[in-house]
């Protein structure tokens, strides 16, 4: 099944890999999260999965890049998806590289894999 890529106003992309059946996260709650950020060749620069726990933020609050907040909040808990971010809405600063990753140039484009784990302190009511 070939799965649509979705693009916003924004210029954000995304693919969902999985839709979750749980909410959606309201702005300003906090979630928590898994990620695989990647340069567009797919080397990977971050991942919450080395650090072995979700990583909690609170969604809408500028606290992450902007294409993560945005692809993030029209999510479902228990999905899957690839963001496709734009330069635009990426790391405007860029990011040095550290020792086996790559480094990341200002405004370039850059790939999530974020699956939405939970979000603390909405209860997940049963549909």
């Amino acid at each position: 099944m070939k799965v649509p890529m979705v693009t916003t106003e924004s210029g954000l992309q995304y693919k969902d890999i999985k839709v979750g059946r749980g909410p959606s996260p309201p702005v300003g709650f906090q979630v928590a999260a898994n990620y695989v950020a990647m340069v567009p060749s797919g080397q990977i620069f971050d991942s919450s999965l080395e650090k072995g726990r979700p990583y909690i933020f609170r969604v809408g609050a500028d606290q992450v890049v902007k294409g993560l907040d945005e692809g993030i909040l029209s999510m479902k808990v228990g999905g899957l998806r690839r963001l496709y971010v734009p330069g635009s809405l990426a790391f405007p600063k860029g990011l040095t590289s550290a020792p086996g990753r790559p480094r990341v140039a200002p405004n370039s484009p850059v790939v999530f894999d974020v699956s939405l784990e939970f979000i603390p302190g909405l209860e997940s009511d049963d549909e």
